[in-house]
Parts: C-alpha cells; sequence; structure tokens
C-alpha cells in the first residue's frame, strides 16, 4: 500500500506571467465580444430603416436617399427586351446561368435586375429560351454590386441578338444599352417575385446574426483563457515538492 505522503494533490500555484497574459487578453476578447453585440444592434437598426424606406419610398426616393448594396428596394416598372446570361453558375452540380435583365422603372433611371438562375441547355451551342412578364409589374429585392471579377476580362458577348451570354457584366457594359442605367443591381428577394427564375442567393451581407456569432466566438475564447489560466495555475504537488521549490 503506497504512502499517502507521495500521493500526487494539485495545489494552487501563482504565476505573474501566466496571470499576466491572461490580464491582457481576457478584457481585449471581452471588449471584442461586446463590440459585435454592439455592431449587430446597429445593423438591426438600420436593415429596419432601410426596409422602412423600401416599403414607403417610390424608386426615385429610393434614389435620392441613397442606394447601398444590401439595401432592400421595390421598384415597379417592366421589363426591357435587353438581357444577359451570365456563364459558368452552377447549382446542384448542374450547369447554368444567373439571367439579368434591363428594367425600367414607372419614374426613374432604369437598373439591371439578377432574376436567379436557369439550366443550360445540354449543347454548348445553345442557349436556354427566356421569357419576361409582359405590361407593369413591381419587383422586391436587395441590391448587389455588377457581376465583375477584379481580373478576369470578358471576352464574351458578341452576339447581337438577345440574350447575350456573358462571363461578367461590368456597369459600363450596361451602359453601352442605357447610359442612365445606375451603378448597382436588384437581385430578387425570392422566385415569387415577378419574372423571377431560381432566386435562392447565398446571403452577400453581414447581417446582425453574423455578428451575434462572432460575439458567441469571442466570450467562448475568453471563458477558454479563463479555464484554461485555472488549470493551469493548479500543479500538482508532491513529498519533494518543497524542496523542488525551495
Amino acid at each position: 500500500m503506497s504512502d499517502p505522503a507521495d500521493q500526487s494533490r494539485r495545489q494552487w500555484h501563482f504565476d505573474w506571467r501566466l496571470m499576466l497574459f491572461a490580464g491582457l487578453f481576457l478584457p481585449l476578447l471581452l471588449g471584442l465580444g461586446v463590440w459585435q453585440l454592439e455592431r449587430a444592434q446597429e445593423k438591426k437598426a438600420q436593415l429596419a430603416q432601410w426596409q422602412q424606406e423600401a416599403d414607403s419610398l417610390g424608386w426615385v426616393e429610393q434614389q435620392a436617399s441613397g442606394l447601398e448594396a444590401g439595401k432592400p428596394v421595390t421598384v415597379s416598372g417592366r421589363y426591357g427586351e435587353a438581357s444577359w446570361l451570365l456563364d459558368n453558375r452552377t447549382r446542384d452540380g448542374a450547369p447554368g446561368y444567373e439571367v439579368l435583365t434591363l428594367f425600367y422603372p414607372e419614374r426613374g433611371r432604369p437598373v439591371v435586375v439578377n432574376r436567379g438562375w436557369l439550366q443550360a441547355p445540354r449543347r454548348r451551342d445553345e442557349l436556354p429560351e427566356i421569357s419576361r412578364p409582359e405590361g407593369e409589374v413591381s419587383l422586391r429585392g436587395r441590391l448587389s454590386e455588377f457581376p465583375e471579377p477584379p481580373v478576369l476580362k470578358d471576352a464574351s458577348g458578341f452576339e447581337k441578338e438577345w440574350p447575350r451570354r456573358t462571363q461578367s457584366l461590368s456597369h459600363q457594359q450596361a451602359k453601352e444599352i442605357r447610359d442612365d442605367v445606375v451603378g448597382l443591381v436588384v437581385r430578387l428577394s425570392g422566385p415569387e417575385q415577378p419574372g423571377a427564375y431560381r432566386a435562392d442567393w447565398a446571403p452577400d451581407m453581414m447581417g446582425p446574426q453574423t455578428h451575434y456569432g462572432y460575439a458567441l466566438q469571442w466570450f467562448s475564447l475568453a471563458a477558454a483563457l479563463v479555464i484554461l489560466t485555472v488549470v493551469a495555475s493548479y500543479r500538482k504537488t508532491g513529498a519533494n515538492d518543497d524542496n523542488d521549490n525551495g
């Protein structure tokens, strides 16, 4: 039977270096978590204001208040003939296109509308048949940047008829059709919108939930730091520890 004096046990040991490390980083992690919570509240208020503007203001007034990517908008008017097929867009492993069509509001400047994804025909030399609602319609969506990659230069889009296949679409390309087109695209809010195809976009704007997620990460790191500091401060001691530490 072993001697109880030889049994190892844990005791608190003050390590000033460990405490200094924890004392420096714990307030930082907590501060970052609180900052993300504040950002989430600001974003909620901003989205609520944007939604109220979209519901109460006409397209001209929305333009006057300032168009920003991520902002919800409503606009009434009619689809034009000009449509671009944004190439190399896949969904569920199937090749296809995103359909972008020039839209003419009742009042105000025209805007390009991203109507969603459409599956491509089997033959590369064939283009999908697209249609558009006739007459005036009312659209709801969210503003986004033109789908123009920062490096790739588009070498397609030489078709004379509509629709035209393209690898990207810049604001300058759209201005070749209408010089006064706005500098952002309206992504339809869902497949229930007039003229929509598969409009199930991945979120491209940091919303309140994203900030809440970041806050949880920072608070979790703070909790982990506290736990690790406490665990590291309790060390095993034995019968000879006094001599070792003396």
